[in-house]
């Protein structure tokens, strides 16, 4: 189909022919159409037209106009233009700055704000107090004679109109008489009014001064004289010497400009950068003007197209050598509302790891919710950074000596705070790092010899049986009480229900993995209440200074959902802990200076985007004093239990029924195979208390730790329809019950 600008494109075309070659033939329009019409029809394989008229044409570059022999011009289609978005879209999509900053809306930032500011000042009064009777008195009173003379030179020099003795002499040196007179006798009028007005204050200062010695009370003369040698002793201060010291030193920081951000920025080594500044272009742009946020610059950068933020991230040091500043000082991150090039870069006044001890919110609480965030540190602007437990499972690691366990404790004493939470510690290190928290604890072992590691897979076991019941119970609970089938703080708060949080940490835990004897199957309870104990109640907490394969199962570390890394040693460590590609992202806490930056760690899962935190610390005797308001918390409330009371561990073991038991006795000797489901329903006839909702799964799940499989059983259902469903061998379980009969009468 013809396009309808053909015709007038032809048009133009002969047009500008005949204006380049007036001389030319005239052409027939109708015939043109037609034999260019012929040409487009021609098929491809016809070969090229040989005849005598055919002439080779050349191409025109649509731009240029330049002759390009290398292919045909397309000039009957015109390129599309294509329009921007309007002034009211973009309008709208612009970004608008807050009218109020954020640290004025933020209530602790607001408070943290008016506490430096208030003890500033207190600073200020009583560096400036404790001075004025021992040090600018005595000043002040031993310049005095010298403020007089100063006082009296300076009167003097006025009377005589001293200050226009150079003009006049200058005015003279030029023998300009007629400008020299002029000023004399400006001269002469100036001095016989300040010499009257000089001898009117004479008279009356010693008017005053005789008054002061013979007619005033003894208590106007001590003021006086005071007023009068403060004043003569401020009046006689050197310029270089004034009295009062500085109470406060201001930190000279330079000040972060766009002009050292690039030239930084080019000097990391991202080629792109470095290019377009040296041909004279930024390479970066700044979205925003660099601003003051918290103690430090914060200056918000477009990076070069195919630049990405974890490439600076990166080069971290090489950015700090540039901008001349600490390596804890620069900390450059993404923008997670903006697109991958988007680098929000904050330099601080001081180094992170210079901040010092970090103050827990809670040291001083009476009492805290399991169901809000837990106050964990701060970031490197000075924003409090919490956790969220419930829902949630933790995996933290380092190298050792790098603050691992003082994150653990602080994660610790947070729950402690909550009356309602059962508390299961494992410290298996044996230094007694979390023995304060011992008198709240439902189960607690600190040791790392083979009985402890014994009551830490004991307690792994005990966990996975109580997810099963605790995933039963829950399904019995009507759908308005329950309706996201999860703990919520109303169901944990109904005891009667036995659905309160409970949280168990294990310290060290590689000790425990990486056992030979008991470390497979406590990998295999820790994977399965990581994976289903999250959303009834059920939370871990791992710490382990080897996150290896071996020490740390991966089916752990790859379904935690909350993660902090302090130092680790390599690229392996850092994904372990961090998770896969984390490193490769830029998120690297092989960047963290051993001993230096302990305490410090990239914190990945409670925010958006990991986010490098440094961890509150509570010493022993702030972890003890804790520790007693949470006993006296469960005690009052009388949700202590276990290990707090006193109780053994067989005591604190969980349920006193036996399942291989149970299942032989709802299993007949006559029953080679039997399916799961039917098991499950059996056992909820035989103790419903105990395995009331079981399904077929449940049965699964509860047989594998005694290593009873599950295969294919074929069946007759109850209606008499032949299929095959998985269950088990009643051969493997009397035969998992005489190994147990056995190794228990050995022991």
């Amino acid at each position: 189909m013809k396009h309808p600008d053909d015709d007038n494109e032809l048009f133009h075309r002969l047009e500008a022919e005949m204006a380049a070659d007036p001389n030319g033939d005239v052409v027939d329009l109708d015939k043109a159409r037609s034999a260019r019409t012929e040409s487009a029809d021609r098929a491809p394989d016809s070969g090229p037209d040989r005849s005598a008229d055919a002439k080779p044409t050349a191409s025109a570059d649509p731009e240029t106009g330049e002759s390009d022999d290398s292919g045909p011009a397309l000039v009957d289609r015109p390129a599309p233009t294509q329009s921007g978005p309007g002034l009211i879209d973009r309008i709208r999509d612009s970004k608008r700055l807050d009218v109020i900053p954020a640290w004025m809306k933020s209530g602790p930032e607001f408070k943290d704000a008016m506490r430096w500011l208030a003890g500033h000042v207190w600073h200020t009064i009583a560096f400036h107090a404790v001075r004025v009777p021992f040090l600018y008195v005595p000043k002040l009173v031993w310049r005095s004679p010298r403020g007089l003379v100063n006082t009296v030179g300076r009167v003097g020099r006025w009377a005589v109109d001293a200050e226009g003795e150079p003009l006049r002499q200058a005015e003279a040196r030029r023998e300009n008489s007629e400008l020299y007179l002029k000023l004399s006798r400006q001269r002469d009028r100036r001095v016989r009014l300040r010499m009257i007005l000089t001898l009117l204050g004479a008279l009356f200062a010693l008017g005053a001064g005789l008054f002061l010695v013979f007619g005033a009370e003894p208590m106007t003369q001590v003021i006086a004289v005071t007023l009068a040698v403060l004043t003569l002793g401020w009046l006689g201060a050197p310029a270089d010497a004034p009295l009062a010291t500085r109470a406060v030193i201001k930190a000279e920081v330079q000040k972060l400009t766009s002009d050292i951000v690039v030239k930084a920025m080019a000097s990391i080594g991202i080629g792109q950068i470095a290019s377009a500044v040296a041909k004279g272009q930024d390479g970066i742009k700044f979205v925003a003007p660099i601003t003051r946020e918290g103690p430090g610059w914060r200056a918000d950068i477009d990076l070069p197209l195919g630049v990405t933020v974890a490439d600076v991230a990166d080069r971290r040091a090489r950015l700090a050598s540039g901008l001349r500043r600490p390596l804890g000082c620069v900390w450059p991150d993404a923008d997670p509302s903006e697109h991958e090039g988007r680098l929000i870069l904050w330099v601080g006044d001081r180094d992170l790891s210079k901040t010092g001890i970090v103050k827990w919110p809670l040291a001083n609480a009476s009492k805290h919710d399991i169901f809000k965030r837990i106050p964990f540190g701060i970031d490197p602007r000075g924003r409090a950074q919490s956790v969220p437990m419930i829902q949630h499972n933790i995996l933290i690691g380092s190298l050792p000596g790098q603050g691992k366990t003082a994150s653990v404790r602080v994660l610790a004493c947070g729950a402690a705070m909550d009356p309602s939470v059962e508390l299961w510690l494992h410290e298996n290190k044996g230094t007694g790092d979390l023995d304060a928290l011992e008198c709240t604890c439902h189960r607690f072992v600190s040791g790392i010899d083979d009985d402890s590691i014994k009551y830490a897979a004991d307690s792994l076991k005990l966990l996975r049986e109580e997810v099963m019941r605790r995933a039963a119970a829950i399904k019995k609970l009507p759908r308005d009480l329950c309706p996201d089938k999860r703990i919520t703080r109303a169901i944990a708060d109904k005891r009667s229900l036995k659905l309160w949080p409970l949280l168990a940490v294990f310290d060290e835990c590689q000790n425990l993995f990486g056992h030979p004897k008991y470390g497979k199957q406590a990998g295999e309870d820790a994977e399965f209440i990581i994976k289903l104990g999250r959303a009834l109640g059920v939370m871990l907490v791992l710490a382990t200074q080897r996150p290896d394969k071996d020490s740390l199962p991966t089916g752990i570390s790859g379904n935690v959902s909350i993660r902090f890394a302090l130092k680790v040693a390599g690229q392996v460590e850092n994904d372990m802990i961090l998770g896969t590609s984390a490193y490769k992202n830029g998120v690297r806490a092989t960047s963290f200076r051993p001993e230096i930056d302990a305490g410090n760690g990239y914190l990945a899962g409670a925010t958006t985007l990991p986010v490098v935190v440094r961890t509150a610390y509570l010493d022993d005797p702030a972890t003890n004093a804790i520790a007693q308001r949470a006993y006296a918390l469960r005690k009052a409330e009388g949700t202590l239990s276990g290990h707090a009371l006193g109780e053994s561990p067989e005591a604190a073991t969980g349920p006193t029924y036996d399942l291989l038991a149970d299942v032989a006795a709802i299993v007949p000797p006559s029953e080679e195979r039997v399916w799961n489901e039917r098991i499950a329903v059996r056992l909820a006839e035989l103790r419903p208390e105990v395995y009331g909702g079981w399904k077929g799964e449940n049965v699964t799940s509860a047989l594998k730790p005694h290593g009873i499989k599950t295969r294919d059983v074929a069946g007759t259902t109850d209606d008499g329809t032949r299929t095959t469903r998985r269950g088990i061998a009643r051969a493997d379980l009397t035969k998992a019950i005489a190994e147990r009969n056995e190794s228990r009468g050995a022991a």
